[in-house]
């Protein structure tokens, strides 16, 4: 990607981040390209879920930056000094960035088509009729258009993690983040929500996914990352980091998984 700066969708300079006496993430230097599918690797703990989460400002970083389409986030620089955002800007920058979790985290109370229009229409003030149009086209996207009146607990786990997929369309994001998206989910449901994804990255949206997924993520990733202890152990193309992988920590890594 040297030379197509100016494609750089997401932008990771030396992000640390530390609970208490634990650091988490130990200087993660990371980009992706507008476009660009980029699947995450590694044995749990290694930091995966916690850099989403920073990617997304769910967690405040402790050093480093995160740029999406060049642009700071979670701070504003000022005289040369970073001053945190305020809860409006906050919100306009997470706007940006769809993520989807490993529990569905759908509104109990609220039926498919609700979860998916709620934002839109309370954040980014689309009125309701326009809403509904829009969120039957975001369930139709993902198969779930005829699910649009059930609630969370009427619905299959695959059926709910799409509309959660389809909630986090709602907001037209640039970036989307997959954390562990079929972990919760049952063997024979697991090929659905993964026919989504492919199909979001056959599209050209810009994805980043924590998977444990390996075949899932040779077939859709332009490029793989193997993560390891807070640190990026090795990146490069499906076929050399999974297939062919250079370091010894990814090479147990995928034996144990395969």
């Amino acid at each position: 990607m040297e030379g197509a700066a100016m494609s750089l969708k997401m932008e990771a300079v030396a992000v640390t981040k530390r609970f208490g006496h634990h650091e988490v993430l130990k200087g993660i230097d990371l980009d992706v390209a507008e476009g660009e599918v980029v699947s995450l690797l590694g044995p749990s703990g290694s930091g995966k879920s916690t850099f989403l989460r920073c990617v997304n400002q769910l967690e405040t970083i402790d050093g480093g930056a995160i740029y999406l389409d060049g642009e700071l986030l979670g701070h504003q620089e000022r005289g040369g000094k970073r001053h945190p955002l305020r809860a409006r800007e906050l919100a306009r920058q997470r706007a940006g960035i769809g993520m989807v979790f490993q529990s569905f985290n759908l509104f109990p109370h609220l039926n498919a088509l609700e979860n998916v229009t709620t934002a839109p229409i309370t954040v980014g003030k689309l009125d309701r009729v326009a809403a509904r149009e829009y969120g039957l086209e975001l369930l139709a996207r993902v198969g779930v258009w005829d699910k649009a009146t059930a609630y969370p607990a009427q619905l299959s786990g695959g059926q709910q993690q799409r509309v959660a997929i389809a909630r986090a369309l709602a907001m037209d994001p640039s970036l989307m983040l997959f954390d562990e998206p079929t972990s919760a989910l049952d063997p024979e449901l697991v090929g659905e929500v993964l026919d989504v994804m492919r199909d979001l990255a056959e599209q050209g949206m810009t994805m980043i996914i924590v998977t444990h997924e390996i075949a899932f993520a040779r077939g859709v990733s332009d490029r793989v990352v193997f993560m390891a202890d807070g640190i990026i152990v090795e990146t490069g193309p499906p076929a050399q980091v999974i297939d062919d992988p250079q370091h010894t920590r990814t090479r147990a890594f995928l034996s144990r998984t395969h």
